[in-house]
């Protein structure tokens, strides 16, 4: 049997291939077929093993995914591990007895001598490994370039739940900037995320994040428009500081789960992505289902959603100037630019969790387990 043959997906119904294995393997090992290996945090890897979790076994009608966060327990299934930094810091101590994957978010040498040294690590790693996953076309050609084989190499975005993150009604808007005490005439520009080091105040800045380019780039709007930055997530205090000092307001709150960001997003005009290498992020895709103008830096999925103009602003990373210019541009769109918002809306329902789910499935999982 060739290898091509052994990677060809079974010819059998979604609901009858975890049954059939589950039965092959039952003697074998414990638990779902496919375990998906998450971090304690609360953050990104977390949200997407849960979200490919719930939408694999809907598909399957059964438990064929489970979330774990002790890997080495796992026996004789396909271990999923949600990130790269995982899959190393575990894969010496793993048996040879499992089918290994990992999702490659975002890295390259140029960011430093300890992440060229991780990616050198990971690449002889490789060989262990039955399938890569990245989210972004620009990750995908990087592994590419880096000799990661194309049979072993699938690209799946980062999801986003666009029956969650939807538009707000006029009301609700208007609730969202009440709640939080943004006066109506404040232009308020968003940013979701951790950009500081470690899980403190923050206030060394992580510069892979952009924190000082979004400083200056919310300063260069502020000579054009009342600016309000609005903040949520931990280690913020660079970021609130260097407003501070330039005397620029901001709200920075806390959620209590992920869905809490919805009236955040209700609350926003604009969100800005100024990282200088991401692997998504989610803000992206939230941004753009909840029909806020979305201006990106050149990194992560930006690009494969995003058309400059269309769908949202994309500019080179580092460029606060052009960030701020883009900003005023898609601000100054005819109709409070409602043609960009129902297309940026229409490119996040593409990638849908419902479609992350599905590409899990049928693309990486399925075909392991028929192996």
């Amino acid at each position: 049997m060739t290898l091509k043959d052994r990677l060809r997906p079974v010819k059998l119904g979604a609901t009858a291939l975890p049954w059939r294995i589950a039965a092959a393997l039952g003697r074998r090992g414990t638990g779902p077929a496919v375990q998906f290996v998450i971090e304690n945090a609360d953050w990104a890897i977390r949200r997407v093993g849960e979200f490919t979790r719930d939408e694999v076994n809907r598909i399957t009608g059964s438990e064929t995914v489970g979330v774990v966060t002790e890997p080495q327990k796992i026996v004789r299934r396909v271990a999923h591990f949600g990130s790269q930094y995982m899959w190393l810091n575990w894969q010496a101590h793993l048996t040879g007895r499992n089918r290994y994957v990992t999702t490659f978010f975002h890295g390259k040498p140029e960011d430093g001598p300890d992440v060229a040294a991780h990616i050198d690590r990971f690449l002889e790693t490789v060989p262990r490994l039955a399938r890569v996953i990245t989210a972004a076309s620009l990750i995908e050609e990087r592994l590419l370039g880096w000799g990661v084989p194309r049979d072993k190499l699938v690209r799946i975005p980062i999801g986003v739940d666009s029956s969650a993150f939807v538009p707000p009604s006029p009301a609700q808007r208007d609730a969202a900037r009440a709640k939080f005490g943004i006066a109506p005439d404040r232009l308020v520009v968003g940013s979701f995320q951790k950009d500081g080091v470690g899980w403190g105040d923050g206030m060394e800045p992580k510069p892979i994040k952009g924190p000082d380019v979004f400083v200056a780039a919310i300063a260069e709007l502020a000579k054009h428009a009342p600016v309000t930055a609005f903040l949520t997530g931990p280690a913020r205090g660079y970021v609130k500081a260097e407003l501070e000092r330039r005397g620029i307001p901001f709200v920075h709150t806390y959620t209590k789960d992920h869905t809490g960001l919805v009236e955040c997003y209700h609350a926003l005009d604009l969100y800005f992505v100024t990282s200088r290498e991401e692997g998504g992020p989610m803000g992206i895709m939230e941004g753009m289902a909840s029909g806020v103008p979305v201006v990106s830096t050149r990194v992560g999925m930006a690009p494969d959603l995003i058309v400059d103009g269309v769908t949202g602003g994309l500019v080179e990373p580092e460029d606060a100037a052009g960030i701020a210019a883009s900003a005023l541009r898609l601000l100054a769109l005819p109709d409070g630019g409602a043609a960009l918002r129902t297309a940026a809306r229409a490119a996040a329902e593409g990638v849908d969790w419902t479609v992350a789910g599905r590409d899990h499935w049928l693309k990486v999982y399925q075909p392991l387990l028929g192996e």
